[in-house]
């Protein structure tokens, strides 16, 4: 009897907090489902991007009987290489591949450093006309590539480049997309490292090859595998500027065995996923790079 005289009352639950205890319950379930929710639309367009790629390594490793007989199924029931070995019998693949191999990766490596000094320049020195500079490169985005293919291809023949590496690799070793990528990725480099190491008297060479580049892996990642990409699966310019069956890269052979088997729709996949797997294999590495370039930079 002393106890419960000398205990404390519970004190009285108030409105509020009842409301707050019931809406626990629906809060968690709702969070739920939208969890759930968001699972199923990842899955569903992961099953949409990823199905033309799943379907052209059906075709590739089908017979040439079960892809005319009109039996194909979603897996194929005997997996065949004969589509490679006609492919790879009858055209070059592999001086192809080296080709393209070598084009877009000089491509890659020129753009890389060229944006790289081209957006500190614009994001650390301040100098006059510095705005309107970029403001032009990037109005050059909204010109079509098809609109300088001739006085391109006038300045290339004029230079002596036509017909050689060197005409595909020099007209694309910059672009105004990655100058601006560059530009708002060293603006989100802290400005106090970059201050500190002039006041230590270190040039803008030793800014950028100390400070700079090291920071910037992300960016470089993303530079380098947006301009592999993007060379290796560039057609119209490299079909106008080589003139050799020797120097010809994977899409321009593409089109040559398209002409040359037009209904063989097996030995057509076969090349592509020849062209295809590379790229693929690229991203998966540099994916967490990729990602990290792209949220430091701004782009949404």
């Amino acid at each position: 009897m002393t106890t419960s005289i000398l205990s404390p009352a519970p004190a009285p639950t108030t409105r509020k907090q009842k409301t707050i205890r019931r809406g626990l319950p629906h809060s968690r379930r709702g969070s739920r489902r939208a969890l759930v929710t968001r699972i199923v639309g990842a899955i569903l367009i992961g099953i949409v991007v990823l199905f033309p790629l799943y379907w052209m390594l059906v075709v590739a490793f089908s017979s040439r009987s079960e892809l005319l007989g009109g039996t194909l199924r979603l897996w194929p029931r005997a997996l065949t290489v004969e589509n490679f070995q006609r492919v790879l019998a009858g055209f070059p693949i592999a001086t192809w591949f080296s080709n393209s191999l070598a084009i877009s990766a000089t491509v890659a490596v020129l753009t890389v450093l060229v944006n790289l000094l081209g957006g500190y320049a614009l994001s650390q020195l301040k100098f006059r006309g510095s705005s309107v500079v970029f403001l032009i490169a990037l109005t050059t985005l909204m010109i079509p590539v098809q609109v300088i293919m001739v006085p391109l291809f006038r300045l290339v023949t004029n230079l002596g480049l036509y017909g050689s590496y060197w005409a595909v690799i020099l007209p694309t070793a910059a672009s105004a997309f990655g100058l601006f990528l560059a530009r708002q990725f060293i603006l989100s480099i802290p400005r106090d490292l970059i201050e500190a190491a002039r006041i230590d008297g270190a040039s803008h060479l030793r800014v950028f090859t100390s400070i700079v580049l090291p920071l910037s892996k992300p960016l470089i990642a993303v530079l380098f595998f947006m301009t592999l990409l993007q060379s290796w699966n560039d057609f119209a310019w490299p079909l106008i500027a080589l003139k050799q069956n020797e120097l010809f890269t994977l899409p321009i052979g593409l089109l040559y065995l398209q002409g040359q088997f037009g209904s063989d729709f097996g030995a057509t996949m076969a090349f592509a996923l020849i062209n295809v797997v590379p790229m693929v294999m690229l991203f998966l590495v540099f994916q967490r790079f990729f990602v990290q370039g792209f949220a430091r930079s701004g782009i949404k």
